[in-house]
């Protein structure tokens, strides 16, 4: 069943074709018209109190085209690196936990990106694409304009050296090479969208 996740910080909207009854949420809505729709997007944004919602829509297509129509869409890349010793590599960025990642500039793809983005933000070199992970969606608000933020993830194997010193240009503040087992000891400090993430492609497999 295909289901999106859209973040906003440590709050999220899920889209599904039928309603989610494993869990429970502040609002559950059936999409009824777009600006009903767009009404609800809205007084999520505003009420901070409202952790999650839940709208639905057998078609799950069209509910998701109008979604995006509320929020300018802009496209990111990342990497999640697996050393070859088994630890992965996180890094903490404007407070938070995080895994390094950046904007597509306009001439490069997603994967080139990516490479890039973990280049720039952890000083390796010689980090190679093994797949693609499922993307992530979170938005973000600068002046009166909405975002929609897609980022591509991909998993990475490297096998050189594990450096640990945070890239302070790009705001990072720390570097941390984690074991599976000594992952959770970041949870508490890591977006919402991050551990769904990570809990997808390690902790679960």
């Amino acid at each position: 069943m295909t289901v999106y996740k859209v973040h906003f910080e440590d709050r999220f909207i899920l889209l599904s074709p039928e309603p989610d009854r494993m869990q429970k949420y502040g609002i559950f809505h059936k999409l009824s018209t777009t600006s009903e729709l767009y009404k609800l997007i809205a007084r999520f944004q505003e009420d901070r109190t409202i952790h999650s919602a839940n709208i639905y829509c057998p078609n799950i297509s069209y509910l998701w085209k109008l979604f995006r129509i509320y929020f300018t869409e802009v496209k990111a890349a990342g990497g999640l690196v697996k050393h070859t010793s088994g630890r992965y590599l996180f890094i903490r960025k404007r407070g938070h936990w995080d895994l390094p990642k950046g904007h597509v500039d306009n001439d490069e793809s997603p994967e080139e990106c990516a490479l890039r983005e973990v280049k720039e933000e952890t000083g390796i070199k010689g980090h190679e694409i093994v797949k693609q992970l499922e993307s992530s969606y979170h938005t973000y608000t600068l002046g009166k304009i909405n975002y929609l933020k897609r980022t591509d993830w991909f998993l990475m194997k490297y096998d050189g050296e594990m450096i640990e010193k945070p890239e302070t240009r790009e705001e990072i503040t720390e570097v941390r090479w984690l074991l599976t087992e000594e992952i959770p000891s970041i949870r508490e400090g890591a977006w919402l969208s991050l551990y769904d993430l990570i809990n997808k492609a390690i902790l679960q497999t």
